[in-house]
């Protein structure tokens, strides 16, 4: 392009994403102990901006550190990322091993599947969801009628080998009416998942074109039910030592922890008020200051804005760092003072 040749908006928004994955990896240089979630959202954003070669560097970057938090899935991110640049070898390579290694997060189980989906290798896709769903859901929770629900992590492995096995044209099974259960949507699995609704989307009758929308909306509905609450609702708890610390920094948070005692009460206060409301699956996330600063400036903002601590728990409890609220009472006390939960915040006040 050009000097004097006006950006297109396409180009504008790749130098978005790269100016946004460079800010990225300089916080992550700043704080070691979050680069790791730093650099795959900065592998993200050169994705997007079709700089693959740069997203794949950051990928080896991370698998070569000892401390990589979760190789399996960035193996899995790497793999998806290279086939769409053309290194479908490598990639299937890294596919195999990733398989053999089984591991027990279903996030790359479920990147590799539809890696292998959206390049039409659907018996492979489908033979890689299987492997997924046998290895993590026991044989005494499948019953589609009495098991409970497998959980959101799960629900992409469960309705991507539904939709591969209605593309491969095959009989419904035992997996394929789990899946009708999870499914959250007011149309049907094999509705949705039918490959002939491609061909109503070329339609001209104004009907076909109506009724197709709409199972796009439901389906995107449940899309977004299903990741609008993947994980805990998180209450954030900061030990005396991090508390200690975060107000010597930033006095100003004083007004919403006045003093340490409070602070231990009003998690288990919040936490009694959210179940009492109905409210499932919650947890407790532990902060500290350090990690507190790189998701301020991961968020362009200063750790002195108190709008930031419940975002800052929502992000904590998103990359599993939450412990399920509340404990059994024999438990040890989620506060660190070593006695038993019972005897502690598990005494109603």
């Amino acid at each position: 392009m050009r000097p004097d040749t006006p950006a297109t908006p396409a180009e504008n928004e790749h130098a978005d994403h790269v100016a946004e994955a460079e800010r990225l990896e300089r916080t992550a240089a700043m704080y070691p102990e979050d680069a790791e979630a730093l650099l795959l959202q900065a592998a993200a954003h050169y994705e997007l901006a079709d700089a693959r070669e740069r997203a794949t560097s950051l990928y080896d970057t991370l698998l070569a550190s000892p401390e990589a938090h979760d190789p399996a899935l960035i193996r899995a991110l790497k793999a998806a990322n290279l086939w769409e640049y053309g290194h479908d070898a490598e990639a299937r390579a890294i596919i195999t091993g990733l398989r053999a290694a089984a591991p027990r997060d279903p996030a790359p189980w479920t990147i590799v599947a539809e890696s292998l989906e959206s390049h039409d290798e659907l018996e492979q896709a489908h033979e890689t969801f299987t492997e997924a769903l046998e290895l993590l859901i026991p044989p005494s929770e499948r019953d589609a009628d009495t098991a409970p629900d497998p959980g959101y992590a799960k629900h992409p492995l469960i309705l991507g080998r539904h939709r591969v096995r209605r593309m491969l044209g095959q009989e419904h099974d035992a997996w394929d009416a789990l899946a009708d259960r999870v499914n959250r949507t007011s149309v049907s699995l094999d509705e949705l998942h039918d490959p002939k609704r491609l061909w109503a989307l070329g339609s001209e009758n104004p009907a076909e074109l109506q009724a197709e929308i709409a199972r796009l909306r439901a389906e995107l509905g449940s899309y977004r039910e299903a990741l609008s609450r993947p994980f805990p609702v998180a209450v954030l708890h900061w030990p005396s030592t991090e508390y200690a610390e975060l107000l010597s920094a930033y006095p100003s948070l004083g007004s919403e922890y006045p003093s340490y005692e409070a602070h231990l009460a009003s998690i288990e206060d919040s936490l009694r008020e959210l179940s009492a409301s109905g409210t499932a699956n919650l947890g407790i996330v532990t902060g500290t200051v350090p990690s507190y600063e790189a998701f301020a400036a991961s968020e362009a903002s200063s750790p002195e804005d108190v709008s930031l601590l419940p975002q800052y728990a929502t992000t904590l409890a998103a990359r599993g760092r939450a412990v399920a609220w509340p404990p059994a009472q024999d438990a040890v006390c989620w506060c660190g003072s070593g006695s038993a939960y019972g005897a502690c915040h598990g005494t109603p006040a």
